[in-house]
């Protein structure tokens, strides 16, 4: 039941912040280089997150 809910709520987060991240795309005036911070620190967030709810067991 833990894994479970660790399962969902990691889902939810995660297609969060890739929902946040992908609406800068579709601004015209905003090009892919100006968004590539934003998916880089994305991408280390969700990393970190399944790394801690998973592998982080101290």
């Amino acid at each position: 039941m833990n894994k479970i809910t660790t399962i969902i709520g990691l889902s939810f987060a995660v297609f969060f912040l890739i929902g946040l991240a992908t609406t800068l795309t579709k601004s015209m005036m905003i090009g892919f280089i100006d968004v590539l911070p934003v998916y880089i620190l994305m991408a280390a967030a969700i990393i970190m997150m399944i790394y801690e709810a998973f592998f982080d067991k101290s």
